[in-house]
């Protein structure tokens, strides 16, 4: 590609307010962080990222990490089917594992990777992959990939039982227990009846650690068993608060995808230490009930205070919580007009969405204080952008 026509291309998404570009910022305790935007420094309300459980910053986790870098290094120093399968990793799986009640999983360098290793291994050529519309970029890069796809609306069991009786070859379902920009759910249980003996394929990236019995996940807080669907995938980098990814189900579909998956073959294998990491992280999602408590807690109090001010949300009950926008340029501008009041809230535009709005994501970190302080703020800069 010719470098001319890269500047055009970007010169037009600076024009139609799509360009996107990297702030530094340093996640701090109590639902903050701190940024520098043109050339200050300062704390800001986070209402941005995907800690869900106020996690990210706990200094008995931070010490087990350092502690673990000291014990097993930072590196794996190969692919897990190589030298870089440490007794961490066989520990963390085994965590991983009873915390599930599944019998094996696969640990991935990100949530992106095992989302496109799920699904290269098991979609074969033959089959055709039936995904929700509002699927996360990773399974439609993986999809764009098969000879045979269809995306059905979004939640619509209908719609997926039309696409399933007007098939003409076996199929593979795919979908996500909380999708990540609209924050909905779809019925888990009904799509399972209506796949029968279709395998089913969930991504529960912003389910778990968050929701169902000891945050396992969506599909158990609607009553499912990890062995409804055929493979369950989730990462490390939100609830979970370290980084990574992983794939979790039978014995014999997860020695399948490990035969197979080339995101896991051909990849260095997760930091030992953040194995360990991950381990005490788990251990303290399974037991600290309070903080799924306390997240609920914000979630409703936000819902209330956001319909008393007439905020144009979705029906989102996690905490992904969208307030629509009538356009990029005005997502642009009243997420600006946010961060000079001290508060994070980034605007979300097409491509990623359809349409364009600000993502807000709650933590069981944020106070009552914290939400009244955005809803306030929030509708004041509406006012001011004509909203």
């Amino acid at each position: 590609m010719q470098l001319t026509y890269m500047r055009q291309l970007l010169a037009q998404k600076q024009q139609q307010s799509l360009y996107r570009a990297e702030a530094v910022t340093e996640p701090l305790p109590g639902g903050r962080l701190r940024a520098t935007v043109d050339g200050i420094t300062r704390q800001y309300l986070n209402f941005s990222g995907n800690d869900y459980l106020g996690l990210s910053a706990d200094s008995q986790l931070r010490q087990i990490y350092a502690d673990a870098a000291l014990c097993y290094g930072a590196a794996s120093t190969g692919s897990p089917l190589v030298t870089g399968y440490h007794p961490v990793h066989q520990a963390l799986t085994d965590e991983l594992c009873e915390w599930l009640g599944v019998d094996d999983v696969l640990l991935l360098s990100s949530g992106f990777a095992a989302n496109q290793a799920m699904l290269q291994a098991l979609v074969g050529e033959q089959d055709l992959l039936l995904l929700d519309k509002l699927c996360h970029a990773s399974m439609i890069d993986a999809a764009m990939h098969k000879p045979h796809f269809q995306r059905f609306l979004h939640n619509d069991l209908q719609s997926l039982s039309q696409r399933l009786s007007k098939a003409q070859q076996p199929c593979v379902i795919a979908t996500e227990g909380v999708f990540s920009m609209d924050g909905d759910s779809p019925d888990l249980a009904m799509l399972v009846k209506t796949a029968g003996e279709t395998p089913v394929l969930l991504d529960d990236a912003h389910g778990i650690g968050v929701q169902g019995a000891e945050g396992a996940g969506s599909w158990a807080a609607q009553g499912l068993k990890a062995q409804h669907f055929q493979c369950l995938m989730a990462n490390f980098g939100k609830a979970l608060a370290a980084q990574g990814g992983f794939l979790a189900g039978s014995s014999d579909v997860i020695d399948f995808i490990r035969q197979q998956a080339r995101h896991y073959i051909y990849s260095t294998a997760l930091s030992p230490a953040l194995s360990v990491l991950i381990r005490a992280t788990v251990q303290r999602v399974r037991t600290e009930q309070w903080r799924r408590d306390k997240l609920q807690e914000n979630i409703a109090t936000f819902r209330a205070l956001a319909s008393d001010s007439h905020l144009p949300l979705l029906a989102s009950h996690s905490a992904i919580q969208p307030v629509m926008m009538a356009s990029s340029e005005v997502a642009l501008a009243v997420s600006q007009r946010l961060k000079e009041q001290g508060i994070w809230v980034s605007a979300i535009r097409p491509p990623t969405v359809p349409t364009a709005r600000l993502r807000v994501t709650l933590s069981a970190a944020h106070q009552v204080e914290d939400l009244q302080v955005l809803i306030g703020t929030l509708q004041q800069a509406l006012q001011e952008a004509n909203v």
